[in-house]
């Protein structure tokens, strides 16, 4: 195993994520009713997402399980025809 190897560049590299993950005061204020809405919006976001994939999935399955216990109905009903 390599030892580690202090480096301009490893202490450059060691400031900036130190600096980048420290929080700084965003000097903002967001009232209840403004951080309830935007709260609410990103909610309403994701479920429209979520559940436009759902559709997109969902119903072309729905579809093709219709289709398919058709199918295999009028196969049997032509069966039971045919003794």
């Amino acid at each position: 195993m390599r030892a580690f190897v202090y480096t301009p560049k490893t202490a450059f590299v060691c400031l900036f994520a130190t600096a980048t993950s420290l929080p700084a005061a965003a000097h903002a204020y967001v009232g209840p009713g403004a951080g309830l809405t935007a709260i609410g919006t990103m909610i309403a976001l994701v479920a429209a997402v979520v559940l436009a994939l759902v559709g997109f999935v969902w119903y072309p399955m729905k579809r093709m399980m219709r289709n398919r216990s058709a199918a295999s109905k009028a196969g049997t009903a032509s069966q039971e025809r045919g003794k």
